[in-house]
């Protein structure tokens, strides 16, 4: 994890940025290879342009801190004592208080903590620290990419519970409760975001929320779920028909899948991002459901569910081999039910790879 640490001091160098705060427990994971949520607490990494890094955290942890390979200095504060105190002293040491330009993390670091950290830089400028940060995520190692295969597969045994336990008058939590248990006993404590198992017009509702709706012959079945697996997340969306499938259903089933198969084809390196979004979204606008597909094609995946880069048809950025991220087309019709399909995909040095398997041809369950 060093080594994460040196590229962000060389960018640090070449910008003649004397510190950086780190608080997200994101990216002080991916730097440190420290994960924990600390809830209200103050956790923090400070790097410097030359000194010794300084990471900030309650006294409770410091010991998990160490056991990760931490070697350079702690603050470990006590509930009733004031981090910033602590964190001021030692950075008095370093002799940065005079320092003309410090970075932070802009999108998540509280207007506070961001006051408290800049008071100790009285004339610095302050830098956005998470641009580079996100390009330095965004292309994963082998390791990273070897986790998220592995969640992958959890999150396609997770659909295929889901599916297993479909039977007429059960409902969505009933469903979701057994896909829940069965990862749980396979080792996962988290899932990357709340489960989704929706029926019927509950599916054409994007982001619904399950409850006790039942199943009925003739509903649109729609799974969407991931889990995290140290401390990286898969994501991956299916849906199924349950006893019967009218000649709509098929239709628009069809649809998102030529959309999400003609996304997935442009997926290489050296391809524009938008494009990924563009290519599916004339698939479904040309066969006359454009405007039943709200969102964007997919979005970046790995420490975070939803990570850099958005993959929005306005996104000029350009496809690298190592990234990885989701392509979910879909179609939502307020009165029928809808269909999302979604895979994470890695992009290889000559196209891509599906890390999500799970089988995508019309499923009408008997």
């Amino acid at each position: 994890m060093n080594n994460r640490i040196e590229k962000l001091q060389s960018w640090m160098k070449e910008q003649n940025i004397e510190a950086v705060f780190i608080n997200s427990k994101e990216n002080v994971f991916y730097l440190s290879n420290f994960l924990t949520d600390p809830h209200e607490r103050l956790m923090g990494l400070f790097l410097f342009k030359e000194a010794e890094p300084l990471f900030v955290l309650p006294a409770m942890e410091k010991g998990q801190l160490r056991n990760t390979g931490w070697n350079n200095e702690i603050i470990g504060y006590a509930d009733h004592e004031n981090p910033w105190d602590l964190i001021e002293g030692a950075i008095n040491k370093r002799n940065t208080a005079e320092a003309e330009r410090v970075a932070l993390e802009k999108e998540v670091l509280s207007y506070a903590r961001g006051e408290a950290f800049l008071s100790l830089f009285s004339n610095a400028e302050v830098i956005n620290a998470e641009d580079h940060l996100n390009d330095l995520r965004v292309v994963k190692d082998e390791r990273e990419i070897e986790i998220i295969r592995r969640a992958a597969e959890l999150a396609d045994f997770g659909v295929q519970t889901g599916v297993d336990a479909l039977q007429e008058g059960i409902t969505e939590m009933e469903v979701l409760a057994k896909i829940e248990y069965e990862l749980k006993k396979k080792g996962i404590r988290q899932m990357s975001f709340s489960t989704m198992v929706l029926f019927g017009e509950k599916s054409g509702e994007p982001h619904g929320n399950p409850g006790d709706r039942r199943l009925k012959p003739g509903d649109f079945v729609l799974f969407d779920l991931g889990v995290v697996l140290d401390g990286y997340c898969s994501d991956i969306t299916r849906t199924v028909a349950f006893k019967s499938v009218s000649d709509k259903q098929k239709e628009i089933y069809e649809t998102v899948l030529k959309a999400e198969k003609a996304s997935l084809e442009a997926s290489k390196p050296g391809n524009r991002i938008g494009d990924l979004d563009s290519i599916a979204r004339k698939v479904i606008t040309d066969a006359g459901y454009g405007e039943y597909f709200p969102h964007r094609i997919g979005h970046g995946l790995g420490i975070n569910v939803h990570e850099f880069p958005s993959m929005s048809h306005l996104n000029d950025g350009i496809l690298k081999e190592g990234m990885v991220y989701t392509i979910e087309p879909g179609i939502y019709l307020p009165e029928i039910g809808g269909v999302r399909i979604e895979d994470d995909v890695l992009v290889t040095a000559n196209g891509y790879e599906t890390l999500t398997r799970f089988p995508k041809e019309l499923l009408v369950i008997k």
